[in-house]
């Protein structure tokens, strides 16, 4: 079964806290591709950028002091319109989540944001847990806190044999 990753699509990351231009300009895609997938009842799954209260007294906080996703707030929700009912979310703490191999997977698409944080850990975690699995990331349907930092995961992504749909 094909099984679509949706990485951290929350409005933090596309209009509020942290938003950027370019994570605003993919959102029809992953709405596109959320779409496609749910139309051919294929899995899907979300995660979320998850912190507390105290997110800047945490390690990553006193490293990116912007007070984001912090569970319970309109910033840690996914935004508007992508979120398919009944799919799964994972709510995690940290840029790559370490449950994957809780699950099975045959084939994996990865979207979401940012490229360069949070889609690549991802991405590398399951290849390293799943070495077998087709994985795969779509580049239109991913942004990076910066072009450049987006355009240099998606190179680290293709080193580790990951395919990038471009």
């Amino acid at each position: 079964m094909k099984t679509l990753i949706v990485i951290d699509m929350q409005n933090d990351f596309i209009t509020d806290a942290l938003g950027t231009k370019e994570a605003q300009a993919i959102v029809a895609n992953v709405k596109n591709k959320i779409n496609a997938y749910n139309e051919a009842g294929n899995r899907i799954i979300y995660t979320r950028d998850t912190h507390g209260e105290d997110y800047l007294d945490t390690p990553e906080g006193k490293k990116l002091p912007v007070v984001h996703c912090v569970k319970g707030t309109k910033g840690w929700e996914i935004a508007d319109g992508l979120y398919v009912p009944g799919c799964e979310i994972i709510d995690k703490p940290s840029f790559g989540w370490t449950g994957w191999d809780k699950m099975e997977f045959d084939e994996i698409e990865i979207v979401g944001l940012c490229t360069d944080i949070c889609v690549v850990s991802n991405a590398l975690i399951l290849k390293a847990t799943f070495p077998d699995a087709k994985i795969s990331v779509d580049a239109s349907c991913c942004a990076g806190v910066t072009p450049e930092s987006h355009a240099a995961a998606l190179t680290t992504m293709k080193m580790c044999q990951i395919d990038v749909i471009e």
